[in-house]
């Protein structure tokens, strides 16, 4: 087989030269350290800020959340407690209503028993009066009748007489 020389690497390797891969690969480790040192840390510096930044809003997010709903439920709180209150007044005033309703209706039954009552007694003095003022007539012509009828013997004819005369004297008198 052959031996290799110099010129049959450089053509086994593609070209390329040990020394120029040396140089390339020094560079490229500087150009590594250069980054690291001013790039690397202040890309990562702002990342790490960025970070914070981000989870920071995500806790106020969850923060303003948990306060939302919080007031949420207190507003529900309210609103059901406001509802029980308003329930709890119409239900108070239609027992107050009914309450008033039965104490008028009471009432007026009362003053109808009243005005009922003082009617029939005023009713009863009017009779008594009236009564008492026809037992007053009926004294004052039988007094005239006796009258008369001692005046003047008096036949079976002037008595039926004298009884339709007192007759017809008590019915013009009503």
């Amino acid at each position: 087989m052959q031996a290799f020389t110099g010129s049959t690497l450089y053509a086994a390797i593609g070209g390329l030269h040990v020394g120029d891969m040396l140089v390339q690969l020094v560079f490229f480790i500087i150009l590594l350290i250069l980054v690291k040192k001013y790039a690397w840390g202040p890309i990562i510096g702002m990342m790490q800020k960025r970070e914070e930044y981000v989870a920071n809003e995500i806790e106020i997010a969850e923060q303003n959340r948990a306060e939302a709903e919080r007031a949420s439920k207190e507003a529900a709180e309210k609103l059901r407690q406001t509802k029980e209150d308003a329930q709890k007044i119409i239900e108070d005033a239609k027992h107050i209503g009914g309450k008033q309703e039965q104490e008028i209706i009471e009432s007026a039954r009362q003053e109808a028993e009243r005005i009922k009552i003082s009617a029939q007694e005023e009713i009863k003095t009017e009779k008594e009066k009236a009564i008492q003022a026809l037992q007053d007539k009926v004294a004052s012509l039988s007094v005239l009748i006796a009258s008369k009828v001692i005046e003047k013997e008096i036949n079976a004819e002037d008595q039926e007489k004298l009884i339709d005369e007192y007759i017809k004297e008590v019915g013009e008198e009503r």
